[in-house]
């Protein structure tokens, strides 16, 4: 089976820090997978270069049997990879109903785009319930429901998601994380970052461990929460 992402031996150096060294990794279609760490492990450097966000300093990123090494950010959203960033990145002055626009901006089929619109409402209906309003009025899960909202309506096959649990209360970590296995269920790939391991490794199929910008330990996301060193590291055992 050929993986949807592979990426083989990325590193990725910036500001005289080598951040990520030489890390290998694949998502299959459908899969939801996780990339789990401390703080400074490279998480957010991994994702941010898979979304075009950074420039890798040597290895190989093939998505869709397509290697991304020439493909700017916005052109890859456009052949299916989406990244919802670290911090939500929304568009604080523009309402709701603008933000979820705006993730279809390569798209040209203006019906189909009213009916994901609408999937994006069904799906968040406390966004339904502020369509008109200014996003950067809005609470901090309301802001991370629109950020997984506008990445979904560039219709993805992909979706790169860093840190959606992020200052959130445990009640709405709980209706993201719902949110996400149900849009996992529906065929997207995932590719999530999460600083809490417990409720990632539940959520993924399989799991890496990335350590000061290497991966230490890879396997079925079941094992990995099983294991005494993960345990013992980001499980709190």
């Amino acid at each position: 089976m050929t993986a949807l992402l592979q990426v083989d031996q990325l590193s990725i150096a910036y500001g005289g820090i080598h951040a990520v060294k030489g890390i290998s990794l694949h998502v299959d279609e459908g899969e939801l997978v996780t990339l789990i760490g401390a703080n400074g492990a490279g998480k957010t450097t991994t994702l941010n270069t898979l979304g075009g966000l950074l420039r890798p300093a040597a290895g190989r990123i093939t998505y869709n049997g397509q290697d991304l090494a020439r493909l700017p950010a916005h052109e890859r959203v456009g052949q299916g990879l989406a990244l919802v960033p670290e911090g939500r990145g929304i568009f604080s002055r523009l309402t709701v109903t603008e933000n979820l626009q705006m993730g279809a901006f390569h798209r040209s089929d203006k019906p189909a785009i009213a009916s994901d619109l609408e999937r994006s409402f069904s799906l968040f209906p406390r966004l339904k319930e502020r369509e008109s309003q200014l996003a950067g009025t809005l609470s901090g899960g309301e802001q991370q429901m629109l950020a997984i909202g506008r990445a979904l309506m560039s219709r993805p096959r992909l979706l790169l998601l860093d840190e959606p649990s992020m200052g959130l209360a445990p009640l709405m970590v709980e209706k993201i994380f719902s949110i996400i296995r149900e849009i996992n269920s529906q065929g997207v790939a995932i590719l999530l970052i999460e600083q809490n391991a417990r409720l990632a490794l539940a959520a993924a199929r399989r799991a890496y461990v990335l350590e000061s910008g290497c991966i230490t330990l890879a396997g079925p996301a079941a094992e990995l929460a099983a294991d005494e060193r993960v345990r013992a590291a980001y499980l709190g055992h």
